[in-house]
C-alpha cells in the first residue's frame, strides 16, 4: 500500500503563530533601509514572509477549512502593516491620521501578495515565481491610487550591496526581484531542511539524501550567482571632461514666522549662502563653478510677479557670476501654482524652466477637494492646488546639459528615465525635506538617489533646502554630503557621463514582463487548485455510490495523483478524474471522506 504523506496538523490554538511571525518579518524589513541600512535583513524578511504565509495557507488546509488563501492573505496583511507603519512613520509629522491612513492603504497591497506567494508554493521553481510576485506587488503599489507611492520598494534597501549594480541592467524592478529571489531561495532551503528532519527517522540514504543535496546546491547556486553578476556589471556610460559644480543649501528658519515671512526668510538664506560662497571664490578659498543649483522651494515667492523676490535672486546669481538653477513656486492664475526649476542667467535673468510633473497628493494638491473639505478641515491647510508639468527635465545650465527631477519624482522610474533620455550628463535633484526634519525621510530619499546614480550611470548633484544635500558619483557612492539644518555649499569636480545603461534603454519592459509572469504563475496555481478539488469531488462521488470494499488500490491511485500534483505543479487532468471515478466505491461515506481528507492533506 502506498504511503500518503500528511502535513503536520497545527496544535490547537496555534493557528495565530504564522500571523505573528509574518508581523515580525514585516518589522524586520524596516532596518534594511536607510538610515539604519542593514541591507542583508531584506532577504531574511522576505524568507520569513514566504514561510509564514505558506504556514498560514497549509494550516488552513490541514484543518480541512475552505479558502486557505484567505489565511495567507491575512498573514500578508500583518506583514505589510508592520513594515508600512515603520518605514513610513515620518508621515506623522503631517498628522497621526495621515500615517494611519497611508500605512493602512499601503499594507493592503501585501494581502494579495501573501495569497499569491502561498498559492504558487505548490509549483515547480516556486522561489522564482514568488520573487516575481514581489515585482507585481510593487508594480501596482507604485502606480495606484493617485499615481501610487513608490517608497519602500525592496530595491531601495540595496543601495551599496553586492546586488546593487544589477539595477543598471533592468532598473529597480530587477533589483527588487533579485533581492526577493535571495529571500525565497533561503525559504526553500529552510523547507528542505525541515522536510529532511521529518524524513530522517525513515529508512533511506541518511541526512544528505533526506535534504536532497543536488536540489539544495542548485538553489544555493541560484542565490550566489546574483551578487556575482552584480559585481561584474560595469558603468555603461561615457565619461567627459570634469567640471566644477555647486549645490547651495541655505537652510530654513525654525522660528514662528508666518507663511509669507517664512518664504522670504528661506529665499534670503539661499541668497546669502550664495553670496558668501562667491566671496570665498574671490578670496581663492573655493573653486569657481560653471553652474550652481538651488533647491526646490528656495524661492517660494513668485519671482515673475514679485519685484523684491526677483531682485534678491538676481543679485545672488550676479554675485556668483554663473547660471543658477533656482527652485521657485510660480503662480498660475489666482488659485493654482507650479513648482519650477528656473535657469537664471546673471545677465539676462530667468530663462528655460522645468515644471514638476509628479505631484504629491494631499501635499501639493487635494484630490476631490470639494467633497473632502466638507468632512476634513485639514484639507484647507493646502490652500491651492499645484499644476503638473508635462515635459521631461532636460536643461542646460552653465553649458552643462543636465537631467533634472524635483524631490518626490526621484522615487519614480519613469520620471528619472524620461529626463535621462535627453542625454544630460549630470542628474540634478532639487528637493525640500524641511517638513520632515530629523525623521528618516531625508536619509531614505538620499538612498534612493544613490540607486538612481547607478541605474542611470550618471553622477548626481542633490540640492536640499535644509539637507541632505550632496554629490554622488556614478557608482552610487556619496562623495560629499551636508548635515541637516545647516547652511552649506557642496562643491565638487563632477565628471558628466552620457549614453544609456541597459536599464534606461529597456525602460519598463522588464517590470511588465516580470509582473505578467508572476500573475500568470498565480493564475496557473489557482487553476491547478481547482483541478485538485475536482479529483476530491470524484472520490466523494465514488464514496456515495455504495459499492464494494475500498481495498488497497485506491490509496495508491490517490497517492499517484497527488504525487504528480506535488511534483509537477498540480498536473491533474481529465484522465485522472475518470480513472478515479471508475474505481470501486467504498461501502460507506466515512471511508470516502477519509480518502478525500488524506488527498487534501497530501496536496497542500
Amino acid at each position: 500500500m502506498a504511503r500518503l504523506w500528511r502535513p503536520r496538523r497545527p496544535r490547537p490554538g496555534r493557528a495565530w503563530l504564522p500571523h505573528v511571525g509574518s508581523f515580525a518579518s514585516g518589522a524586520l524589513l524596516y532596518p534594511a533601509f536607510a538610515p539604519i541600512g542593514w541591507w542583508w535583513l531584506a532577504p531574511i524578511a522576505v524568507a520569513g514572509f514566504t514561510l509564514n504565509v505558506r504556514a498560514a495557507y497549509q494550516g488552513r488546509l490541514s484543518t480541512e477549512r475552505r479558502r486557505p488563501w484567505a489565511a495567507a492573505a491575512w498573514a500578508g496583511f500583518w506583514f505589510g502593516l508592520a513594515f508600512c507603519y515603520t518605514i513610513f512613520r515620518w508621515v506623522d509629522v503631517i498628522g497621526v491620521d495621515a500615517l494611519v491612513f497611508l500605512g493602512l492603504v499601503e499594507a493592503l497591497y501585501f494581502a494579495p501578495l501573501g495569497a499569491a506567494v502561498a498559492s504558487v508554493s505548490r509549483l515547480r521553481f516556486a522561489a522564482f515565481w514568488q520573487a516575481l510576485l514581489w515585482v507585481a506587488e510593487e508594480f501596482f503599489r507604485d502606480r495606484w491610487p493617485l499615481g501610487g507611492f513608490s517608497w519602500g520598494r525592496l530595491a531601495f534597501s540595496q543601495t551599496q550591496t553586492p546586488l546593487t549594480a544589477i539595477v543598471a541592467l533592468g532598473g529597480a524592478p530587477l533589483l527588487s526581484f533579485a533581492t526577493a529571489l535571495v529571500g525565497t531561495v533561503l525559504a526553500a532551503l529552510v523547507l528542505r531542511l525541515l522536510a529532511a528532519r521529518r524524513r530522517l527517522g525513515e529508512p533511506g540514504p541518511g541526512w544528505a539524501g533526506a535534504v536532497g543535496w543536488r536540489g539544495s546546491l542548485a538553489w544555493v547556486g541560484a542565490a550566489l550567482v546574483l551578487p556575482i553578476v552584480g559585481n561584474l556589471v560595469p558603468i555603461q556610460t561615457i565619461a567627459h571632461q570634469p567640471v566644477e559644480l555647486a549645490a547651495v543649501q541655505g537652510d530654513v528658519p525654525r522660528t514662528g514666522l508666518d507663511a509669507y515671512g517664512q518664504a522670504y526668510a528661506v529665499l534670503d538664506n539661499h541668497a546669502k549662502a550664495t553670496e558668501q560662497y562667491a566671496a570665498e571664490i574671490a578670496a581663492g578659498k573655493a573653486k569657481q563653478p560653471v553652474a550652481v543649483f538651488w533647491p526646490e522651494d528656495s524661492d517660494d515667492v513668485d519671482p515673475y510677479a514679485d519685484p523684491e523676490a526677483y531682485a534678491i535672486v538676481s543679485e545672488a546669481v550676479q554675485s556668483i557670476g554663473v547660471q543658477t538653477l533656482v527652485g521657485a513656486v510660480v503662480d498660475v492664475g489666482s488659485d493654482k501654482a507650479k513648482e519650477l526649476g528656473i535657469v537664471w542667467d546673471p545677465n539676462s535673468g530667468p530663462g528655460a524652466t522645468y515644471a514638476k510633473r509628479h505631484l504629491v497628493p494631499f501635499g501639493e494638491y487635494i484630490p476631490w477637494r470639494a467633497e473632502l473639505t466638507k468632512y476634513f478641515s485639514e484639507m484647507k491647510l493646502v490652500p491651492r492646488d499645484f499644476v503638473s508639468g508635462n515635459t521631461p527635465g532636460v536643461l542646460t545650465v552653465g553649458g552643462v546639459k543636465i537631467a533634472t527631477v524635483i524631490c518626490y519624482e526621484v522615487a519614480y522610474d519613469d520620471m528619472v528615465r524620461s529626463s535621462v533620455l535627453g542625454d544630460g550628463g549630470v542628474l540634478v535633484v532639487q528637493t525640500n525635506n524641511a517638513t520632515y526634519g530629523w525623521t528618516d525621510q531625508p536619509s531614505e530619499q538620499m538612498a534612493i538617489t544613490q540607486l538612481r546614480a547607478v541605474e542611470t550611470g550618471r553622477p548626481v548633484m542633490v540640492a536640499a533646502t535644509s539637507g541632505i544635500s550632496g554629490y554622488i558619483d556614478a557608482s552610487g557612492h556619496i562623495v560629499k554630503e551636508t548635515r541637516q539644518f545647516t547652511a552649506a555649499v557642496v562643491s565638487a569636480e563632477v565628471t558628466p557621463r552620457t549614453g544609456q545603461t541597459l536599464a534606461i534603454r529597456l525602460g519598463a519592459a522588464p517590470e511588465w514582463a516580470m509582473m505578467g509572469l508572476g500573475l500568470l504563475a498565480w493564475a496557473w496555481a489557482a487553476a491547478a487548485g481547482r483541478r485538485r478539488r475536482r479529483v476530491e469531488t470524484a472520490f466523494a462521488t465514488a464514496g456515495q455510490s455504495g459499492a464494494a470494499d475500498p481495498g488497497i488500490a485506491r490509496p495508491e491511485v490517490c497517492d499517484g495523483a497527488v504525487t504528480a500534483s506535488a511534483g509537477g505543479g498540480a498536473q491533474e487532468d481529465e484522465a485522472t478524474v475518470k480513472a478515479v471515478s471508475s474505481l470501486p466505491a467504498p461501502a460507506s461515506s466515512s471511508a470516502s471522506s477519509t480518502i478525500v481528507s488524506n488527498a487534501r492533506k497530501a496536496h497542500p
